[in-house]
């Protein structure tokens, strides 16, 4: 009996490790050929102990970031921005993987609606700003018209210029009402691009990523290079600058963005209450009811 707090604990401490092994299983189904292709074009990867150390070193700390967001009432928006496959939602998914949903969430939009394109531009985003005590990440942003929007044809070029003329002023209003912003575009190679669409291809666990836009941005390569060229020198003020992320080593891009991040705000350690857990109230007269075998999931593992 002495033992079986340390034992259930090493056990929940090897569930919380499977569970990073499960989301680092990038290649799950790959064929041996992809899988050799990687690799050969990616000679110097991470020490999978090192990325570990670091990943959750850097996951506790943001947990440190969220008391302190959440205890000041602070709000804070992060853009996600990049080409297809560049790692935005990587990132993402390891920066919130340990944080409450209650505090940090996604913002993921779907193509306007009808509706929605008859509204001002910014008004679809500005529901999904936070409240005092909230994170909210967005995986692509406003900056949509910027890019997929300006160059598969969705805006015109009028269109385009107002949103430069509008998106300057947009920002600042946000900042001065206390909102933390930071913008980040993830950047790849034409090489590495190519490889991970090939990826996505040949994998079955990720072929629902690729859409025929995605396809299209792919032959729109240079066209998207201009977009973004055009976008970071029009959009990088002094109050809401840009980071470009390196994106080719995926880990390495995934570290640098969240240290970037915790580096940004002034987070430090806030009160919290000493946590006791209470003790189990007992009813000598209660009795469990047994309930009905078909209420319950078949027992197949």
């Amino acid at each position: 009996m002495h033992d079986m707090p340390k034992d259930w604990l090493e056990a929940e401490l090897q569930d919380t490790l499977d569970e990073d092994v499960e989301i680092e299983l990038e290649d799950a189904v790959l064929s041996a050929e992809i899988k050799r292709i990687y690799r050969d074009n990616h000679p110097e990867q991470m020490d999978r102990k090192l990325y570990f150390h670091e990943l959750l070193r850097l996951q506790t700390e943001l947990i440190r970031l969220q008391d302190w967001v959440s205890y000041h009432k602070e709000k804070v928006v992060v853009i996600f921005e990049g080409r297809d496959s560049a790692g935005k939602g990587g990132a993402i998914k390891r920066i919130t993987q340990r944080l409450n949903p209650r505090v940090a969430r996604v913002v993921a939009l779907p193509a306007p609606s009808d509706r929605e394109k008859t509204q001002w531009y910014f008004q679809r985003y500005v529901p999904h700003l936070p409240a005092g005590g909230e994170i909210v990440l967005f995986d692509r942003s406003w900056y949509n018209r910027a890019g997929v929007e300006r160059v598969m044809g969705f805006a015109d070029e009028d269109q385009v210029e107002q949103f430069f003329q509008d998106v300057p002023d947009f920002e600042r209003m946000l900042v001065r009402s206390g909102i933390r912003l930071v913008k980040y575009w993830f950047s790849i190679t034409d090489e590495e691009q190519q490889m991970r669409f090939m990826m996505r291809i040949h994998d079955p666990l990720k072929q629902w990523k690729l859409s025929p836009m995605d396809l299209q941005a792919r032959v729109k390569w240079e066209a998207y290079t201009k977009a973004k060229e055009d976008m970071l020198d029009r959009t990088n003020i002094p109050e809401a600058p840009w980071y470009i992320v390196p994106g080719n080593d995926k880990k390495r891009a995934r570290l640098n963005c969240m240290s970037h991040l915790l580096s940004m705000i002034p987070y430090d350690d806030v009160p919290h209450e000493e946590v006791i857990l209470p003790e189990r109230l007992f009813n000598p007269d209660y009795e469990r009811d047994v309930l009905p075998r078909d209420l319950y999931v078949p027992q197949k593992y």
